[in-house]
């Protein structure tokens, strides 16, 4: 019989975050697949956990995704963790999914931690329907992806790093300066921040603040008078 593909999610920052349920399946697994080995042992570390791991992530090439499928056609039981957070959210996990699910194989979610979730969780703005964009580009695409944002009819989000959020509220605030924004800092970890405002309101914040960490941004959708 084919083995499982366990899709885990792991901590966003705060380790204690971690389902008991997540726990049990990394102990019994066979073989752990994750973005960064470097990351998962710290976490592993913390847990007790010593395990085999496999990288697979953004640059992997389809003979990496082949052979975790003929190690599950053997019978083997893997788990798939990221970085941070609930696998398949931005992230080389869909790739992997896809590729199984063609086989037949089974894939069972062990829902946990998403930067996603805790966000809207905390928003207090109506996202009974959302847009998720992801990650903006750096460069090619960058002007278009902020004016789809601006131009949206729904609440748009979107995650964004230290080193481009100050610009990406720059942007905002030049095409759309009156829509407001609910930005997260850091989330479940020990600055963990949440600024509210339009984009320039939240330029004066984090200039009296910090914009180091992993941001996600929400931003709420145009209001029709």
């Amino acid at each position: 019989m084919p083995g499982v593909l366990y899709l885990v999610a792991t901590p966003i920052g705060n380790l204690e975050d971690i389902s008991a349920r997540a726990v049990k399946i990394l102990q019994v697994v066979d073989l752990i697949v994750c973005e960064d080995k470097r990351v998962t042992i710290k976490l592993l570390a913390h847990l007790g956990i010593a395990k085999n791991l496999f990288s697979l992530h953004q640059h992997s090439d389809d003979k990496d995704v082949a052979e975790l499928v003929s190690k599950l056609n053997q019978g083997f039981s893997l788990a798939y963790v990221t970085d941070a957070g609930t696998p398949g959210v931005a992230d080389p996990g869909g790739k992997l999914v896809a590729a199984v699910a063609l086989q037949n194989i089974q894939v069972v979610p062990i829902p946990g931690p998403s930067a996603l979730a805790a966000a809207i969780s905390v928003a207090g703005i109506n996202l009974q329907e959302f847009a998720f964009l992801g990650w903006p580009p750096h460069k090619k695409g960058r002007q278009t992806f902020f004016k789809q944002v601006a131009e949206a009819k729904i609440p748009v989000i979107f995650f964004e790093s230290t080193h481009r959020i100050v610009k990406a509220l720059e942007e905002l605030n030049r095409l759309a300066p009156e829509r407001h924004l609910v930005v997260c800092r850091e989330l479940t970890k020990k600055f963990e921040t949440i600024y509210r405002g339009t984009s320039q309101d939240i330029l004066s914040q984090l200039n009296n603040s910090s914009t180091k960490g992993e941001f996600v941004v929400i931003v709420n959708k145009v209001i029709e008078i």
